[in-house]
């Protein structure tokens, strides 16, 4: 599944930092000094499923935070979890500082997680309509993982979760059987990556940077 991937900006991030869905506040190692972290995430999922410990918790839909209040937004696989992801990024586009900036990711070829709260997957355009939409303009956009190794991902989990729903000799039965499968599909995939071509239909999340327009000058009226 690789390691967390740390959004590039945010090594230079400045100001106020909010990380909607920040689970158990990882991403905070990450900010620069000139950075002022807040967490918020949501009761039913952040507890039960990540350890949540934020400073909020709240609804990414309806943020209990003021217009135009904070310079950056972390929402990094969240918005596959909320009702109406497009709200969410209204939200967000809403709360961010005329310039600010947010770092957004979904999943995109990846099995049903955290049930029931798993309701959508994007492709790149229908991240980039909700931007739009929110009048959020996307500076970056790029996918997580080679086509290949994507595949192999969703292969390596089919296998696994087929196990995990066994019981008993069964399961026992399988288990061996799963572990090879998994090693040779992992490496198999791994290797074949190295020399084959990407393919940009399959990947297994989108990871966008967007930024919200400065607000243009006022011209005062010429009497």
């Amino acid at each position: 599944m690789g390691r967390r991937q740390i959004p590039e900006g945010l090594k230079n991030a400045t100001g106020v930092i909010l990380d909607v869905g920040a689970a158990d506040r990882w991403i905070a190692a990450h900010l620069p000094e000139t950075a002022s972290y807040v967490a918020l995430d949501y009761p039913a999922t952040g507890n039960e499923f990540y350890s949540a410990r934020p400073d909020i918790f709240a609804d990414a839909c309806h943020l209990p935070v003021a217009d135009a209040c904070v310079d950056g937004v972390v929402c990094l696989e969240v918005i596959e979890h909320v009702p109406d992801p497009a709200l969410a990024v209204k939200e967000i586009a809403r709360v961010l500082k005329p310039g600010g900036r947010a770092w957004i990711s979904m999943p995109f070829l990846y099995p049903l997680h955290n049930e029931p709260f798993d309701f959508q997957r994007y492709t790149e355009f229908g991240l980039r309509r909700d931007m739009a939409r929110a009048k959020l303009e996307v500076t970056d956009l790029h996918r997580s993982g080679h086509a290949v190794r994507a595949a192999g991902l969703v292969m390596c989990l089919a296998i696994a979760g087929g196990v995990d729903t066994r019981r008993g000799a069964l399961k026992m039965l399988l288990l061996p059987v799963a572990l090879v499968a998994i090693f040779t599909t992992n490496v198999t995939t791994w290797l074949l990556s190295l020399a084959w071509p990407n393919w940009d239909n399959i990947s297994t999340g989108h990871h966008l940077e967007v930024r919200k327009p400065c607000e243009p000058a006022v011209t005062p009226d010429r009497a």
